[in-house]
């Protein structure tokens, strides 16, 4: 056996360890992922999606319509989408929900999605050597913020949700994804996202305190702060009382509440 020396290359990441911590960036697989798809010479734009319309007839991440035609194989809109998500799950968590509204659209395809993923791939173009930064010298814990987009997709009459947890002030865990249930408000929607980011939350102290004693380092159990933007969905789970929502999905919220107010009082 023999010793390689510090990681630089796994699976598609580039690992750099520098002086005052570690940059964890996808640039190589980035520029093969936009020469594979002809978008190596595309103008790069600033941001990852074009700017949704209120109307729902113009929004161009709606639906095919009848009148619309879908693309052909000679599109590579399945490959797209799968390489793009290998992105957004890896470093870059600013193409999250981009590639998430467009891979609902994988079994009917049409020219307006296939110009939202080309869009997704100029941003890339222009933001190629993006990444995650690890610094070796910060003293924040962990952190959570949770939120959710009401009616997101109106079409289907649901919303998203988003959260994003850091350590040391940098991304670790993040997720985009339409919600399941239709939330009957914006509040519905938030407490549906913070019960999604509490189940989070609480596997990811689970797992560092498992690192912590494995590796023989101190125990951090300090409280785990979850920032939460709406004031009603804040006074509710302070009050303990939830209205409006079936007992399955009750149940599952009062459980990880329960276990995030553990969390607060250092029980857990």
């Amino acid at each position: 056996m023999k010793d390689l020396g510090k990681t630089k290359y796994c699976i598609g990441l580039q690992i750099e360890h520098l002086q005052n911590g570690i940059f964890v960036h996808q640039s190589i697989y980035t520029k093969k992922v936009l020469k594979r798809f002809n978008m190596d010479k595309a103008n790069p734009l600033s941001t990852p999606m074009v700017v949704r319309s209120l109307n729902v007839e113009k929004d161009p991440f709606r639906p095919c319509e009848d009148n619309e035609e879908i693309v052909g194989p000679e599109v590579p809109y399945l490959s797209a989408i799968g390489a793009l998500m290998y992105l957004a799950n890896c470093t870059r968590p600013d193409i999250a929900f981009a590639v998430n509204l467009l891979a609902r659209f994988s079994s009917s395809p049409t020219r307006r999605h296939w110009n939202g993923i080309k869009h997704i791939f100029r941003y890339l173009q222009g933001t190629i050597d993006l990444g995650l930064f690890y610094p070796n010298n910060s003293k924040k814990g962990l952190i959570g913020y949770a939120d959710a987009g009401h009616l997101s997709d109106p079409h289907k009459a649901r919303s998203q949700t988003g959260y994003v947890f850091t350590c040391g002030g940098t991304a670790i865990s993040w997720r985009s994804q339409k919600q399941t249930l239709v939330a009957t408000s914006s509040n519905h929607a938030e407490v549906i996202a913070l019960h999604e980011a509490s189940r989070e939350c609480v596997w990811l102290r689970s797992m560092t305190q498992h690192i912590q004693e494995s590796c023989g380092l101190p125990v951090n159990k300090d409280p785990t702060i979850l920032y939460e933007d709406n004031a009603a969905c804040i006074t509710q789970i302070k009050e303990g009382y939830i209205k409006n929502l079936n007992k399955p999905t009750l149940l599952d919220l009062l459980i990880n509440i329960n276990c995030l107010y553990q969390i607060l009082s250092h029980q857990f």
